[in-house]
C-alpha cells in the first residue's frame, strides 16, 4: 500500500501537535501514512496527548510497520536542542530537510502525496535556504513550470495569480499567468468531481478597472486571457469586481474565484475558514496540500492548537 507522507514542519511550532492529534482522532490514517519530523520530540507530544498506538523510528522510507506511526527523522536534532516557541536556524533547517525527503519519497513513489505542518520563513532564511516558503520549495524540487497556490474550504476556493511578491510585483500580471491559473482551476476541480468548474476571475483594480477609467490591466491582460479560456470551453467569468466576486462565489454562483494577488485571495478566505482552510500546490508532479495557518510559536507546547485544517488537508490530498 502506497502511503502519503505528512512533513511536521517547524519543530519549534505546533506541527508536531496538531500531527498527532489529527492521528489521534482518525487512526484510520496511521496505516496511510509517513511522518518526516523529528522522532524526540514527537515522542514528547505523544506522551502529553496520551496516544495509544505505538511511534516507530524508521530506518529509511521503506522500512514500514503496520499498527505503528511511522516516524522518518531526516535532520535528528536532540530535543534539548529545540527552542519550542521561538524563531530559530535550525527549527528552519528542520523544516527544510523534512520537506525535501519527502519530495524525493513522491518523486520515487514511496508515498503517493505530501501534507505539509507549518513552517516559518524567517527561519527558514536563517537556515540558509532563501525561499519564500513551502510553494517555492515544492516548485524548485519537484517537476512543472506552470504551479499556482489553490486556497481550499468548504465555503470558498480561491487560485492565486501571484503570492509571495511585493504588490507593486503583483500589479504587472500577464494574460500568459492569468490563462494558466485558469487551467489549473479547472483541472483541479475536474479532478476532485466537478464536472464543469464555474471558475470566476476576480480584477486586479476597482470595479475590474471600470472600462479603463481605474487602470487597464484587466483590458491588457485579464480580459484577453479570459476570453482565451472561454474558446477552450472552460466556464469561466470575468473580470468580476473584487469586492462583489468572493461574495457571489460564497453564495454558490461560483466553485472557484481567480485572485490577482495573494491578500486579495487570502483575505476573505481565511475569514470564511480561517481553521479548516486547506492550501494547495497544484501544477506540479508532486501532489501538495497544506494547513492554511502558521507555526503559532505563541502557544507551542501548549496542547491548545487545531488540527481540523491538517485533517482537511489530507482528505483532500486522498482526492486529489
Amino acid at each position: 500500500m502506497k502511503r502519503f507522507a505528512i512533513t511536521m514542519g517547524d519543530p519549534c511550532g505546533i506541527g508536531a501537535e496538531i500531527t498527532l492529534k489529527a492521528l489521534k482522532s482518525h487512526p484510520q490514517y496511521i496505516d496511510k501514512c509517513i511522518v518526516f519530523g523529528n522522532y524526540d520530540l514527537l515522542k514528547l507530544y505523544h506522551g502529553k496527548l496520551s496516544i495509544s498506538q505505538k511511534l516507530r523510528a524508521m530506518a529509511n522510507v521503506d522500512d514500514i510497520k503496520e499498527g505503528q506511526i511511522n516516524i522518518f527523522d531526516a535532520n535528528p536534532v536532540a530535543l534539548s536542542d529545540i527552542p519550542i516557541g521561538k524563531i530559530s536556524k535550525v527549527g528552519g533547517e528542520c523544516a527544510f530537510r523534512y520537506v525535501r525527503a519527502a519530495i524525493d519519497a513522491a518523486l520515487a513513489k514511496k508515498v503517493s502525496s505530501v501534507v505539509t505542518a507549518p513552517l516559518n520563513k524567517e527561519a527558514l532564511h536563517l537556515a540558509g535556504h532563501i525561499y519564500a516558503g513551502h510553494t517555492e520549495i515544492f516548485a524548485e524540487f519537484s517537476h512543472g513550470n506552470n504551479y499556482a497556490m489553490l486556497l481550499w474550504s468548504d465555503k470558498l476556493k480561491c487560485i492565486h495569480a501571484t503570492t509571495h511578491t511585493a504588490l507593486r510585483n503583483a500589479c504587472d500580471v500577464k494574460k500568459e499567468r492569468i490563462v494558466n491559473i485558469i487551467k489549473l482551476a479547472d483541472e483541479t476541480l475536474k479532478k476532485v468531481g466537478y464536472k464543469e468548474p464555474r471558475i470566476a476571475v476576480a480584477g486586479l483594480n476597482p470595479h475590474a478597472g471600470e472600462n479603463g477609467l481605474f487602470g487597464n490591466e484587466e483590458l491588457k491582460e485579464i480580459n484577453p486571457a479570459i476570453a482565451e479560456c472561454k474558446a477552450l470551453g472552460i466556464n469561466v467569468s470575468g473580470a468580476i469586481a473584487p469586492d462583489t466576486v468572493f461574495l457571489r462565489a460564497y453564495k454558490g454562483e461560483f466553485d472557484i474565484v481567480a485572485a490577482m494577488y495573494h491578500d486579495q485571495g487570502h483575505i476573505p478566505l481565511k475569514l470564511l475558514a480561517f481553521d479548516t482552510g486547506v492550501n494547495i500546490t497544484v501544477g506540479l508532479s508532486v501532489i501538495r496540500t497544506s494547513v492554511d495557518h502558521g507555526t503559532a510559536f505563541d502557544i507551542a507546547g501548549k496542547l491548545t492548537a487545531k488540527e481540523d485544517s491538517l485533517i482537511k488537508a489530507i482528505e483532500i490530498g486522498e482526492k486529489l
